[in-house]
């Protein structure tokens, strides 16, 4: 069972997207939040996989509850769910490494991909914010220019990577088992010097390794 947490200040968008999300026998919403101080608050005391994040919400936004729950819950995936499509929220949603960002245009079949996605390792992100963000990021990486010292394994993971696979996707495609992917991303990332999968799908794009 999936245990998610919403966190959204309007009551009846909440209810829908757990409606959305009860209809599959996968998903268990544990939690609802109406800010980023009751979720964190939430979290002290229960187990959650998944947490899907407004942004704009009073007393504590999506990006400060992000930046808090990286830090004190690394391994909760966080998709952040809004209808603004502004590359600024999701520049700032995307440096501090969550997993997704999806507006609320989206449809229910869309948000449980997004969901499985995060879960599986991928990072799952609008076609529409994709479209604003990734110019940016390549206009101003968050990366130096560093030397690339990477196996021809790790080199092909890397590509996989920067192409949005999800470790399943790339542990099918090279016929390894989805702990060995994660062993050699673990061995990537400490090689680059990098902190988290975001960086280093940036990385990949930024050094033309697609």
């Amino acid at each position: 069972m999936i245990r998610v947490l919403i966190v959204e200040d309007q009551s009846i968008v909440r209810q829908g997207i757990k409606m959305i999300l009860e209809q599959n026998e996968l998903f268990s919403v544990v939690g609802e939040a109406e800010n980023g101080l009751v979720a964190i608050d939430f979290l002290e005391n229960h187990l959650v996989d998944v947490a899907l994040m407004d942004i704009r919400m009073p007393k504590m936004n999506g990006i400060e509850a992000a930046h808090k729950m990286k830090e004190r819950w690394p391994n909760i995936k966080i998709l952040i769910l809004t209808t603004f499509n502004d590359e600024e929220y999701a520049l700032q949603a995307l440096k501090l490494g969550v997993d997704g960002f999806l507006l609320k245009t989206s449809d229910g079949h869309k948000l449980i991909h997004s969901i499985n996605s995060c879960l599986e390792g991928g990072m799952a992100i609008h076609e529409q914010v994709a479209a604003k963000v990734l110019p940016r990021l390549l206009e101003k990486p968050e990366i130096d220019s560093i030397d690339i010292h990477l196996t021809p394994r790790e080199l092909e993971i890397t590509k996989l990577i920067g192409r949005g696979k999800t470790n399943k996707e790339i542990a099918s495609e090279l016929y390894l088992s989805i702990g060995t992917v994660k062993n050699h991303l673990t061995q990537i990332l400490q090689k680059l010097g990098l902190r988290d999968r975001t960086q280093l799908a940036i990385f990949a794009i930024k050094h033309d390794l697609l």
